[in-house]
């Protein structure tokens, strides 16, 4: 865990000295779009472009998700990372990184700007063609990724349709704030009253979540949106780590009836199930950080039954 200063990668945890102990998470810095459009820098050919992610990371897996959905396997090529994030960040497997042969990915964001300085997210959506990051914001490339290719591949398929746009972002925002973002803002807390309102506000917004599915199929109207798989990557994720390496103990994703069942539908859309690692990702929460699991053991529990059925397909 690191970041870059001076041109140089420093291993440092997060300061939350300034912050009374919160977690604040760091802006996305490149935020370019692939579009046609006459002005566009990126413009969206197959083969050009290039996501590395983690399978362990939430944020990553919605890029992947995405990809998945909308048949860009072979329009975009993926690069995994290894699953720890030690001294040196996020690091390529022993193959190291296709493109380049590079180490480690925040060599990647020296290579896209040489006075870049800060954290070296995933996941990257890289310009092969420019040799340069198009953008760091998984919320981006998710949008990105739902209609930039279309022409390409022939699937339309829409997950951020027009007439519920207001209610997505709506929604998404709650959830980034209070679920997302909000198991971290729980985990990292370096104080008791961050910790304690995080989780509470964590726990709030469950309790509304598990509430609101109980009247309808999904998140917003009545199809799956980019909301759901907002909110997906972090509830398959809960029971694995963040009900105990973070902290969220009050209650498992498991014990929300319409949550778990919401969960598991979503895990058993065709192709999703390939995008989730969870003993990938025990070993990310548990053996990268030190301050918090200072012994790196990784536990070999809990069972997951994401395979069983699920009752979504109810009249609402």
């Amino acid at each position: 865990m690191g970041l870059i200063v001076d041109g140089k990668w420093v291993d440092q945890w997060y300061d939350t000295k300034k912050s009374g102990g919160k977690f604040e998470r760091q802006a996305s810095r490149f935020t370019q779009q692939i579009s046609n459009a006459a002005d566009s820098q990126f413009k969206p050919e197959a083969g050009r472009y290039h996501l590395y992610v983690s399978l362990a990371c939430p944020w990553a897996h919605r890029t992947m998700i995405m990809r998945k959905l909308k048949q860009l396997e072979n329009v975009i090529t993926l690069s995994v990372v290894k699953p720890e994030m030690l001294e040196n960040g996020w690091e390529f497997g022993e193959h190291g990184d296709p493109l380049y042969n590079l180490d480690y990915a925040y060599q990647l964001y020296l290579k896209a700007d040489a006075n870049y300085e800060g954290r070296a997210t995933i996941p990257i959506l890289w310009d092969k063609k420019t040799h340069t990051i198009v953008n760091n914001e998984s919320s981006d490339i998710m949008r990105i990724l739902n209609t930039a290719f279309n022409e390409l591949t022939g699937n339309t398929d829409d997950y951020y349709p027009q007439a519920l746009r207001a209610e997505i972002d709506s929604v998404n925002e709650r959830i980034y704030n209070t679920v997302n973002n909000g198991v971290y803002k729980a985990g990292f807390a370096t104080t008791q009253s961050a910790y304690n309102s995080a989780y509470h506000a964590l726990f709030e917004s469950l309790d509304w979540l598990e509430q609101r599915l109980a009247t309808q199929r999904y998140l917003v109207g009545e199809q799956i949106t980019e909301a759901d798989w907002r909110l997906f990557t972090t509830l398959v994720r809960f029971d694995a780590v963040y009900h105990g390496h973070f902290k969220c103990n009050q209650q498992k994703i498991s014990e929300y009836p319409n949550l778990y069942n919401y969960v598991t539908e979503l895990y058993q859309v065709p192709g999703i199930k390939d995008t989730v690692d969870l003993e990938y990702t025990k070993i990310h929460y548990y053996a990268s950080h030190k301050t918090i699991n200072p012994t790196g053991v990784v536990p070999l529990g809990p069972k997951t039954q994401f395979e069983q059925p699920h009752d979504r397909d109810r009249r609402y």
